[in-house]
């Protein structure tokens, strides 16, 4: 027989399912950020917003963690734009 979930595995696939209206992770604990990231990660949802707010908890296990897997913000050129007629 299967155990039911648990809360907090609860709590991180509602998290999944609902990015788009969370602003700030830095208030939940390392090992739950942990396994909200290897989540993300295994369902293929890192995007950079989503990479952005696990940066922006500053905790130097999720930093790690996402430096080991070498994942790096994508830079965009900026392409010049015509400032004035004179060129």
């Amino acid at each position: 027989m299967r155990n039911p979930p648990t809360l907090v595995s609860l709590a991180i696939d509602s998290a999944l399912n609902n990015f788009a209206s969370i602003y700030d992770l830095s208030f939940l604990p390392e090992h739950i950020l942990l396994e909200l990231l290897a989540r993300t990660l295994k369902a293929g949802k890192l995007n950079e917003k989503i990479l952005n707010l696990f940066v922006a908890t500053d905790k130097e296990e999720i930093l790690s963690f996402i430096e080991s897997l070498n994942i790096q913000h994508i830079m965009l050129p900026v392409l010049p734009t015509r400032c004035s007629d004179k060129y």
